[in-house]
Formats: structure tokens, C-alpha cells, sequence
């Protein structure tokens, strides 16, 4: 077993100990090597649990972050699922190793180009789009589940319309400083919200975002 294979194990069982209980979130993080999405001189701390810089003043989310809200989604297997802020593209990768119809939009496209890289490379069907995504991918709405990886000063009102019925959106929200993870549910035209407080995110820029 190699090295980055234990300290995955590692994670995973750390994951736990933090209270998560899917095991489909778990058994991804246990499969998706997070070496190859964070830049070279930080492959050796890739399975800490903390976010680690990516370049153009991006970061990937911590993995208890990334396990969180992919949980809280409470996706079936083969749900359709939009990620806002592809990033490095790690939270595709879990998604995609879970099964999902992944649609990811990045607004940077070095970014975007360097992750569909890796992702071709580890052979996930991801569609990506460059792109404001704070105003949603509607040719292929409606959405199981919305993913936002970055944070809003509030819900986008796009990405609401864009959830399928009985379909959940998570998505940081508040100010530059902090974030609350909102879980948005929706029921036929009627939103339920849960909040979880104590988040931090980069800044989810765009038309409906931070400007």
C-alpha cells in the first residue's frame, strides 16, 4: 500500500470520528487520490484535513468540508447533480466516483482547463462549462442537487428555479468573513432551509454574487 493510500485511509477514518455516516461519501474520499487536485509542493499534506491552496487565489475545501456537504445533499445514485466553482475539480471527482451526472462550472478558466485535465485523466465523465455560475446551467436544469463551493451574500434566486422537485441545493452564505452552509430543500414551489453556522469559503463571485 502506498503511502498517499494510508494516509486516504487515514482521512476516511478521521471522517467518521467527525460524524460522518454515508458511506458512499466515505468510500468516494477513500478513492479519489486529493494528491493530484492540490499544486505539487502541498501533495505531501493532501490528506490533512484542511484546505490547501490551488492557485489564482483559489483553495480545495478541507475534506470534512467537502464530505459535509456532499452528506448533506442526500444524493440516490445516478442523481443529477450542478457544482458551482469546479475549482481544482475535487468535489466533481467525489461526485462523479458516487455515481452522479456531474455538470460543474468554473468562472476562471485556467482553472477550469487544469481540472478537466485531471479529470480526464482519472476517466470521470464530468461535463464542465466556463462561466458565471451563480446563474445556474438551465439547458440541463432541472437539478437533483446543487452544489456551491464558494461563498454568496445570498441564495441565488437561478439556482433555486434550477432544483428538481424534492431536490436540495447547499450553499455557503454570509459575509466575506464567515459563512453559514444553508440546505435548501424543495417541495413543489415551497424552499425549506436548515443552517449549519461555522463555515468558511473563497468568495462566490458573478450576477448574483460577490461582484
Amino acid at each position: 500500500m502506498s503511502r498517499f493510500e494510508t494516509e486516504r485511509g487515514e482521512m476516511v477514518q478521521l471522517l467518521r470520528e467527525k460524524g460522518i455516516t454515508d458511506e458512499r461519501v466515505l468510500a468516494a474520499l477513500g478513492a479519489v487520490p486529493r494528491q493530484l487536485f492540490v499544486l505539487e509542493p502541498f501533495s505531501g499534506r493532501a490528506y490533512e484535513d484542511s484546505a490547501l491552496p490551488i492557485g489564482k487565489g483559489q483553495t480545495i475545501s478541507q475534506p470534512y468540508t467537502v464530505a459535509f456537504m456532499t452528506q448533506s445533499l442526500s444524493l440516490s445514485q445516478e442523481a443529477k447533480v450542478l457544482e458551482i466553482g469546479t475549482g481544482s475539480g475535487y468535489q466533481a471527482a467525489i461526485l462523479a466516483e458516487m455515481g452522479c451526472r456531474v455538470f460543474s462550472m468554473e468562472r476562471d478558466l485556467t482553472l477550469l482547463s487544469d481540472a478537466r485535465k485531471i479529470l480526464d485523466k482519472l476517466a470521470y465523465n464530468v461535463a464542465t462549462k466556463g462561466g458565471d455560475g451563480t446563474v445556474g446551467w438551465s439547458e440541463f436544469a432541472p437539478f437533483d442537487g446543487i452544489i456551491v463551493t464558494a461563498g454568496a451574500p445570498t441564495i441565488p434566486d437561478p439556482l433555486r428555479r434550477q432544483l428538481a422537485d424534492g431536490g436540495r441545493l447547499v450553499i455557503p452564505v454570509g459575509d466575506l468573513d464567515v459563512q453559514t452552509i444553508v440546505i435548501c430543500t424543495r417541495t413543489g414551489d415551497q424552499f425549506r432551509q436548515e443552517e449549519i453556522v461555522g463555515f468558511k469559503f473563497v468568495p462566490l463571485i458573478g450576477k448574483m454574487g460577490w461582484k
